[in-house]
């Protein structure tokens, strides 16, 4: 079928089946499908759907575009595991989940993405520690998982190759949005990394790319629905991002954040719970646990034993690392030469948070992309930022603490956060931090 033909067929409502949705990926991954026929295809997608049988046949279409990893071949003596998160400002849940998942039994060849948007990304976070390769060649990729336990890693070019393509198209097509197609997008790299087990965090709020629940909700039960139709058993967790993940956003601050807690330092309650959350989950699902709650106590056991920290600086340095990052972090990463706490102009407590104000702020800074080709300046961004509920003011604790490369960056940061922050004399009501979970 010619490529128009199809496009066709799905604008007026029909169907594709198998073959028809094969053909037409195959086409965007060797280019016989033009640019504009494959954003013709999107936008037909957008106003059509797609029934669960084409995104399941979508899904697998754009994984077997590119190589399909396999591990059978290294005897691993436990199951291939992984996360993906929808993004969040402050979301630093893999930097400590991927060691904590290898101290478990675990096996985690974590491919992670970069920044988009107003959101920060893992393998930005991990690329501010010095020497540390992102991309390593499948030879090392399969020598650290097998050693270690778990490499957090970049996509490389030969993984669902007509998703990076279609992507591509769908961000200047105002087609990204669609169901159908980001569950596609997400599952077939995923699904690409050949797992056991995948554990999906949805987020929803102010800081989320869906911040309407419903919608998000509708997003988990597409991921969950489809990834187990093409055979990979699936959890995923709707969670709240109302308010930053944890105290820090910008790169080498998360970093610093979390080899604290990792080296038994007081960890922020959201953050160990989600992370301990998404840990319990996916044992249960890999079969290294009986239930929940003992997928829990192992994950807690991990943590304060310290095996994930010691699985977190063995990945480090197997990859190009410094190996002694986790005891001397300030002697490798980056640090901002402004420092400067910005107040609330009154005093009270926090009453609503614009996370996605706070993101771009850090982007502001130079800690995320406003094109694909910029540079990221690792040390900037904030800390100590205030949660819901939290009392600011004057003379009060800070809203945040700006890091930035210079005064003027950090006046500017400044006027954008406290636009950000809303100052009241009562607290809200707290939604609950994990709002459901979804498994069929």
């Amino acid at each position: 079928m010619l490529p128009q033909e199809l496009i066709r067929k799905k604008r007026d409502g029909a169907c594709l089946d198998a073959a028809e949705i094969g053909a037409f990926v195959r086409g965007i991954t060797d280019g016989s499908v033009t640019e504009g026929q494959a954003a013709a295809f999107a936008m037909a997608v957008f106003f059509r759907g797609m029934t669960l049988e084409e995104r399941v046949a979508l899904t697998l279409a754009m994984r077997d575009s590119g190589t399909v990893m396999r591990w059978d071949h290294l005897d691993l003596p436990g199951p291939v595991v992984d996360k993906h998160s929808t993004g969040g400002v402050g979301d630093k849940v893999s930097l400590i989940l991927a060691p904590a998942l290898a101290a478990c039994g675990g096996f985690v060849p974590m491919v992670s993405g970069r920044g988009l948007g107003h959101t920060g990304g893992t393998l930005d976070k991990f690329e501010s520690i010095p020497g540390y390769r992102a991309k390593p060649d499948r030879a090392t990729l399969e020598r650290v998982v097998k050693e270690v336990g778990c490499a957090v890693i970049g996509a490389t070019d030969d993984i669902a190759p007509a998703d990076r393509r279609l992507y591509a198209i769908r961000d200047v097509t105002a087609t990204v949005e669609t169901i159908d197609l980001l569950t596609s997008s997400i599952l077939s790299k995923k699904l690409a990394a050949g797992l056991d087990a995948l554990v999906m965090d949805v987020k929803f709020g102010s800081g989320a790319f869906l911040p309407d629940i419903a919608k998000a909700r509708e997003l988990a039960d597409s991921l969950v629905t489809v990834a187990e139709g093409a055979g990979l058993p699936t959890v995923a967790l709707l969670t709240d991002m109302n308010e930053v993940l944890g105290l820090t956003a910008g790169n080498a601050l998360e970093m610093r954040e979390c080899i604290d807690i990792l080296r038994g330092g007081a960890a922020d309650s959201r953050l160990y719970e989600v992370t301990a959350a998404q840990a319990a989950e996916l044992l249960v699902l890999a079969g290294l646990a009986p239930d929940v709650a003992a997928g829990r106590a192992r994950f807690d056991q991990a943590m304060s034993s310290g095996q994930a920290a010691e699985r977190f600086a063995r990945m480090v340095h197997a990859l190009g690392g410094p190996a002694d990052l986790l005891d001397a972090p300030d002697r490798h990463l980056d640090a901002a030469p402004v420092v400067q706490p910005v107040f609330a102009e009154r005093a009270g407590v926090v009453a609503a948070i614009d996370v996605r104000a706070v993101g771009i702020a850090v982007v502001a800074l130079g800690g995320g992309r406003t094109k694909t080709t910029d540079p990221i300046d690792f040390a900037v961004g904030l800390a100590d930022v205030a949660g819901l509920g939290a009392s600011v003011g004057p003379a009060e604790r800070p809203l945040a603490v700006v890091h930035a490369r210079s005064a003027a960056q950090a006046k500017d940061a400044a006027a954008l956060l406290r636009r950000a922050f809303t100052v009241a004399d009562t607290a809200p009501s707290a939604g609950p931090l994990i709002a459901d979970r979804i498994r069929l």
